[in-house]
């Protein structure tokens, strides 16, 4: 194929775009729906899954101290804590931090209550508090410190280990579905928008089947043919995605500003900038979809 060739093609599909009206319009219109919709499910299975990751992130383990633990066995364990390869940060919590970080937790109402607590009649143990690389481990690390007591026959230095059990067993549960679900209608929707849209393009080129007889009996090839529709398909699908992302975008960036000008609302949806990748995966599916749909309708149902 010669570039002028080449350019011709470009030329044609172009004008096929605005020539044939109503038929692209209805193209357009279908790839819009459909990948606004994807888009829209999309959107919200990255927020849902983001609110996931946070709440599997917060996920950390107290183990405290039996009130006897001297400053040396303290040490001893931390050191042994901090080895375990499932453990990404420790912080030891004093008893009078621990104190402190209480009274603060219960606001005003905490200053009365606890007024009578100090540092000389605090009935708070000191404690680790733990962080691990991988939240589903955290079941699994608890057991381990409280193993410690085990290794040091001599004064059992843990006197119990708080992580959530039961809660965050669940939790992980409910996160692990919510991604797997969302995951299997994210592709669904992304198959059934390809045969909408592609459905779509080939009705677009039944209706044309007189054209390219006759471009046929003037002794046109099968490639100078299918150039023209192919070429057509991937601009139909390439306004059709553009238009999405604008709606998508527009519309998401003014919820997004929405829901974080509101205070009642103990929420904060992704920032635009972080669904960039997402808005061009969704601009090559509708191109590509544009080009599918127009391949399989000249080679299956026009013979071409």
């Amino acid at each position: 194929m010669t570039f002028n060739t080449f350019l011709r093609h470009l030329r044609e599909g172009a004008k096929n775009v605005f020539r044939n009206g109503w038929m692209s319009v209805a193209s357009i219109v279908s790839i819009i729906v459909s990948l606004f919709i994807l888009g829209v499910f999309i959107l919200l299975v990255l927020n849902v899954n983001a609110v996931a990751d946070k709440a599997d992130k917060q996920v950390q383990i107290r183990a405290y101290l039996n009130l006897n633990v001297d400053q040396k066995l303290r040490e001893a364990v931390q050191k042994e804590i901090a080895a375990m390869p499932e453990v990404s940060k420790i912080d030891f919590i004093s008893k009078e931090q621990g104190l402190d970080d209480f009274r603060k937790s219960m606001g005003e109402e905490g200053k009365d209550l606890l007024e009578g607590f100090d540092k000389d009649n605090n009935p708070l143990p000191d404690a680790f508090k733990i962080e691990v690389y991988e939240p589903t481990t955290v079941p699994f690390v608890a057991k381990k410190i409280e193993a410690l007591n085990t290794t040091h026959t001599e004064q059992q230095p843990i006197m119990k280990v708080k992580y959530g059990k039961g809660t965050i067993e669940t939790l992980f549960k409910v996160t692990r579905a919510v991604r797997n679900i969302g995951f299997i209608f994210v592709a669904g929707l992304a198959l059934m928008s390809m045969f909408l849209i592609s459905n779509t393009i080939r009705v677009t080129i039944l209706a044309r089947r007189r054209e390219i007889g006759i471009m046929k009996l003037v002794g046109a090839t099968n490639t100078f043919i299918r150039w023209p529709f192919f070429v057509e398909g991937t601009l139909i699908g390439l306004i059709g995605s553009l238009i999405t992302l604008l709606l998508l975008f527009v519309g998401y960036d003014r919820l997004a500003a929405s829901v974080g000008s509101d205070i009642s609302l103990q929420m904060s949806l992704l920032p635009v900038s972080d669904l960039w990748q997402w808005g061009g995966l969704l601009l090559i599916l509708g191109v590509l979809i544009g080009m599918w749909g127009t391949t399989l309708s000249i080679r299956k149902f026009l013979k071409v």
